[in-house]
């Protein structure tokens, strides 16, 4: 049997604020399921919800989520706008370049953009 992945979940405070910020940037429609339980269906890409803890967030996250965006810049700029912080500047590397950032509550993830695009 090989399992698929159904969803990815973040931890949060504000499940309702948290899935407007991420259907802003992936797409798809914002369901606030309860309270505590929201979550969007982005087209071509799993389910991402947002469930809510009583707990913060304390460290920087094992696992991220790395975007496409085939302007790095442009992408980050408008997650700014929106309500995330740029972690440093934009990181050329050997295949492209990235920007890290964190969303309203803190969770990092990455704008990618290849040398090819």
């Amino acid at each position: 049997m090989r399992a698929r992945i159904d969803e990815i979940v973040f931890d949060c405070h504000d499940p309702a604020r948290l899935v407007r910020f991420w259907a802003a940037l992936l797409g798809g429609e914002p369901v606030d399921r309860s309270e505590d339980w929201s979550y969007v269906d982005p087209p071509e890409f799993a389910r991402v919800a947002f469930q809510l803890v009583p707990e913060g967030k304390t460290a920087k996250n094992r696992l991220h989520l790395d975007l496409y965006a085939g302007d790095v810049d442009a992408a980050a700029d408008e997650a700014v706008r929106l309500g995330a912080e740029r972690v440093g500047a934009v990181v050329p590397d050997d295949h492209g370049r990235f920007q890290v950032l964190r969303d309203p509550e803190g969770n990092e993830f990455c704008f990618v953009a290849g040398n090819d695009g």
